[in-house]
């Protein structure tokens, strides 16, 4: 059985003065895209700051390009489907990163490939083995009607357990149970670099 975000009633998620609506979905890989695929990487390393909706995001341009700091906030929808809630993002300097970075966070890394439409995300240890697809859409519209492209093992839009609120506090022993509910067994690691 997949587990589901707490539905609640069709209440309207709309765009606010600072926050905009935040439609995606989401889908598990069984491999990453070959590299001629691959439009643009970033080296994303998210801290969820502790107690709070808040993520503080660093990206950087591979190979070595520019770096791009941003403090984000989502607000969840509260019930399945490609509407996810609220997002609000401010752009920080250097400076201001380092300064929130200090605060108490868990922290997740991953790669982002860009293979349009998607962002394809591959996981650092303890989350290697696990490469997550999202596609985000500005209308309900084209999100009902997006045609997963054929690399797609399964959709996980509404398995919360793939969520990076979720993923920055799991395991391994975790992640190799939830993939396991879809068929996928991460290829074995070598033992001396888990």
């Amino acid at each position: 059985m997949t587990p589901q975000k707490n539905s609640m009633p069709d209440e309207p998620v709309r765009d606010g003065k600072y926050a905009r609506v935040e439609r995606e979905r989401r889908f598990l890989l069984a491999r990453p895209p070959l590299p001629a695929a691959v439009t643009v990487s970033r080296r994303i390393t998210d801290r969820y700051l502790a107690g709070t909706r808040l993520r503080l995001r660093r990206a950087e341009s591979l190979p070595g390009g520019a770096c791009e700091f941003k403090l984000t906030q989502k607000v969840p929808a509260q019930r399945t489907g490609h509407l996810q809630g609220l997002i609000t993002n401010i752009y920080l300097s250097p400076a201001e990163y380092d300064l929130l970075a200090g605060l108490p966070a868990a922290t997740l890394s991953k790669t982002r490939l860009s293979v349009p439409p998607l962002g394809i995300d591959v996981f650092d240890p303890p989350l290697h083995g696990l490469i997550l697809a999202e596609a985000e859409f500005t209308t309900d519209e084209a999100a009902r009607t997006f045609l997963p492209p054929p690399q797609v093992v399964a959709e996980v839009t509404d398995d919360i357990r793939f969520t990076g609120g979720s993923l920055v506090h799991a395991h391994r022993d975790d992640l190799l149970s939830w993939l396991a509910d879809y068929d996928i067994r991460p290829a074995p690691t070598n033992p001396r670099n888990p």
